[in-house]
């Protein structure tokens, strides 16, 4: 049984900064490439970030580029997401999610392409 639990979460003034945590358990966590995401109310899941299983390559939407910051840490079974000079469009609950592995190539920025996701927690940015 795969679990993600995400935490980290909370209020945080615009300009300040804020690191979210996913901790997988039940599968070989340095298998799988791992991802963020993001819903606001209204509005669909949208890509974030997301990172390879070696944390070689990483990439990240144009709204959060050179802002955020993922990385991973395969000794602890945890990805973070480092939400520097966050504003308020960037509130929503944040999911983080995994890949299974396999041969053939998937897209690393739609949900549709990820087989595991967290609970999701809160991030709410004050003006």
């Amino acid at each position: 049984q795969v679990q993600l639990v995400e935490s980290g979460g909370g209020l945080v003034q615009a300009g300040g900064s804020l690191r979210l945590s996913c901790a997988m358990s039940g599968r070989t966590f340095s298998m799988h490439d791992m991802a963020w995401f993001r819903q606001a109310p209204g509005k669909e899941r949208e890509f974030v970030a997301s990172i390879r299983r070696s944390g070689g390559s990483t990439y990240y939407a144009d709204s959060v580029k050179g802002r955020f910051a993922i990385s991973r840490d395969n000794a602890k079974n945890t990805v973070y997401l480092q939400m520097n000079s966050p504003k308020p469009e960037d509130t929503a609950v944040y999911y983080c999610a995994a890949q299974k592995p396999t041969f053939y190539s998937r897209s690393y920025d739609r949900p549709v392409d990820y087989d595991y996701w967290g609970q999701g927690t809160q991030v709410t940015v004050s003006s």
